[in-house]
């Protein structure tokens, strides 16, 4: 496997049809499991970066039962600086994550290239579901440099192609700054966000990632992190690395 290059600490995207929302998810009755939603975190230092609107209305991620409430795990210490996943306001950070969306690197796998309204739809489709799905920023030392989706794997129609576990939790990112790739800056990450899930979702034994195969340095990063290589799956519009962290190994791998 290649060392960790640009493309590789770039994006982990989505294939362009297994989108995170409530018209694309399994079909499961989940009303006992769905909790109210909770007070958005206030802007973190540095977020200055996006579109101008009511920073105090709580229309960022739905925080529910399903994912442990993203919003108030608190940040991590790594060995680039302290780093925090904050729910996404479409208001406040629209404009940033659509001009990451825009960089080719990006693009190439994430697929949402074009005017701030195709990141919008994709963030209100993230937004406006039950909480299987919650889209954050990444902020390290108070700047947001990372896009991140976390989701609940076992209920989404990721499940159908691999055998899923209850409470899987799944990821996908893109590290947004150009001067933030290139440097192990995703591997770092990828083990700070997958220790978060662990340690603030008891019932959740693995973490799993759908890296384009073609991103070979984004499966080093990947492997680097902890997870291991599982199997090549199909997804539509990809055929992917699965990728697989599991809590009984978090320490040895």
């Amino acid at each position: 496997m290649p060392p960790i290059d640009a493309s590789g600490d770039t994006a982990a995207g989505p294939g362009p049809h297994l989108v995170r929302g409530a018209e694309d998810t399994l079909d499961l009755r989940l009303t006992d499991d769905v909790a109210a939603l909770i007070a958005e975190r206030g802007p973190v230092a540095g977020e200055a970066a996006g579109a101008a609107g009511d920073a105090s209305r709580p229309d960022g991620a739905r925080a529910s039962t399903l994912l442990d409430s993203p919003a108030g795990w608190g940040a991590a210490g790594t060995s680039l600086g302290v780093f925090q996943l904050v729910p996404v306001r479409p208001e406040r950070d629209l404009t940033l994550i659509s001009r990451w969306m825009n960089d080719p690197a990006v693009a190439a796998f994430w697929e949402l290239a074009g005017p701030e309204a195709v990141t919008a739809g994709h963030l209100r489709t993230q937004l406006r579901g039950d909480g299987r799905s919650a889209p954050c920023l990444g902020v390290l030392d108070g700047v947001p440099m990372s896009y991140w989706e976390l989701y609940r794997a076992d209920l989404d129609p990721l499940a159908r192609h691999y055998p899923a576990r209850p409470h899987d939790t799944g990821l996908h990112l893109l590290i947004g700054g150009v001067a933030d790739r290139g440097r192990g800056v995703g591997t770092t990450l990828l083990r700070a966000v997958s220790d978060l899930v662990l340690d603030h979702r008891p019932h959740c034994g693995r973490v799993v990632a759908e890296p384009d195969l073609r991103n070979t340095p984004s499966v080093s990063a990947f492997l680097s992190a902890g997870f291991r290589f599982a199997a090549e799956i199909d997804l539509p519009g990809k055929r992917a690395a699965l990728m697989i962290r599991e809590r009984a190994l978090r320490d040895r791998l």
